[in-house]
């Protein structure tokens, strides 16, 4: 259904997407922006994403995803657990943000073949919310960089936290590596990206980041290991690399790991397993225990859940959770069973990050930007669609394709037919 040449238009939905789930939350800015109207041009994000995408996909053509399938579940799922408004009216405004997000997805789906367009979109546009974090850093250090978040790097003109920064810089570094080693880009264009966006990442002491980016390209460049003389090489250099920093900086390193934490602190991840723990044992209802309390700030007692399992547990039930698990499992055995690719490749880096991420970080189960990464790779693991031949206008919407007419023969007497050759 999709194929041909994917509209410029969908790049600028896809930015509009990125730009809705940079959320409302995180430091003080610059100049100082009310959430309100932080919600405000986030919401209107998404509601142009949808209308730019229905305009350009009038014919409301799309592609069969289980992805997207199985999205749409947890979209229904969430409606039911927040029709009961234990949450409050909020719950029923997040399943509105949802179901605009699951159908602006839906239309994209048209586009959908198995090539990269979308991993240059996704490249593109973080690599712009970075920038606008690396200026925030120029211009004014201090706020940049606050004490309230440990010296830890912040946006300073619009307010995302460290882990989102490093969330963001992580995914686009392994992208472009991943570009870099099957030569689908330059070295310049590799390192302006791959450079700042190191430099940032290691200001923000993200270690989810960090391990989510390691681990996701090793088993990226390792599904590559047997058909690129490249990724062969770049896996040695990196194991090289790995252990002469290992015995080398062994100190520095740990002391970034730790972030000046005690022991203690670190053993129950920063007091998330506090939070958990009390998650758990909270007394709940069959209803609840199914469908959840209903969409929330995926937050507990008044602080954050910071795992996306838990999260959905506590806002969709142990029915969110299993839609959230086989999504992971599907994308997983589908990226197994593609032939070494490029895209296979970019496909595993993003579903392992996801899962990696998902012990420390909430969102898999509402809009956010996991799911944008969850939606790329489902877009890399279509197969690609069927070509029209060249110069043949595309077929409509029938049952039947016309057909080519055809050309009467010449009508050949019998004594000619009969001298001819047998």
């Amino acid at each position: 259904m999709g194929g041909g040449h994917t509209p410029k238009i969908v790049g600028t939905v896809w930015g509009l997407l990125v730009l809705n789930t940079l959320g409302s939350a995180g430091a003080k800015t610059i100049v100082p922006l009310p959430r309100s109207l932080i919600q405000m041009v986030t919401m209107g994000a998404l509601v142009a994403a949808f209308a730019l995408a229905l305009a350009v996909n009038l014919q409301l053509r799309i592609r069969a995803s289980a992805y997207m399938f199985l999205l749409t579940l947890i979209l229904v799922a969430s409606v039911i657990s927040s029709a009961h408004l234990e949450s409050g009216f909020g719950a029923l405004f997040r399943c509105f943000r949802l179901a605009l997000f699951v159908c602006t997805l839906w239309l994209l789906s048209r586009w959908w073949d198995g090539s990269l367009t979308f991993v240059r979109h996704h490249i593109r546009m973080y690599f712009a919310v970075l920038g606008s974090v690396a200026l925030g850093l120029v211009v004014s250090p201090g706020m940049a960089l606050p004490d309230l978040y440990g010296g830890r790097l912040v946006g300073a003109l619009w307010p995302l936290t460290p882990p989102q920064i490093g969330q963001y810089a992580a995914v686009i570094i392994g992208l472009t590596v991943l570009l870099l080693l099957s030569r689908r880009t330059d070295r310049t264009s590799a390192a302006v990206v791959i450079v700042p966006s190191l430099v940032l990442l290691a200001l923000t002491h993200t270690r989810t980041a960090t391990l989510g980016l390691l681990l996701g390209l090793a088993l990226a460049i390792g599904s590559l290991l047997l058909t690129s003389a490249a990724a062969r090489r770049f896996f040695t250099w990196a194991v090289v690399c790995a252990a002469v920093a290992a015995v080398g900086f062994a100190s520095m390193l740990q002391a970034w790991f730790l972030r000046g934490q005690s022991k203690e602190n670190f053993s129950s991840l920063t007091g998330r397993a506090k939070v958990w723990d009390a998650l758990l044992a909270a007394p709940r209802t069959t209803g609840e225990k199914l469908f959840g309390v209903g969409l929330g700030d995926k937050s507990f007692g008044g602080l954050p859940i910071d795992n996306s399992w838990l999260a959905v547990y506590n806002e969709q039930g142990l029915v969110g959770v299993t839609l959230v698990a086989v999504i992971i499992i599907v994308l997983g055995g589908v990226a197994l069973l593609r032939p070494p690719s490029l895209q296979r490749a970019c496909a595993i880096f993003l579903i392992s990050y996801c899962a990696i991420a998902s012990y420390t970080e909430a969102g898999l189960g509402d809009a956010s930007p996991y799911l944008l990464h969850l939606a790329l790779a489902a877009s890399l693991l279509a197969a690609p669609a069927a070509a029209a031949p060249l110069g043949t206008p595309e077929a409509p919407s029938t049952l039947e394709a016309p057909t080519t007419p055809e050309i009467p023969r010449p009508r050949v007497p019998r004594w000619a037919r009969g001298s001819e050759v047998t």
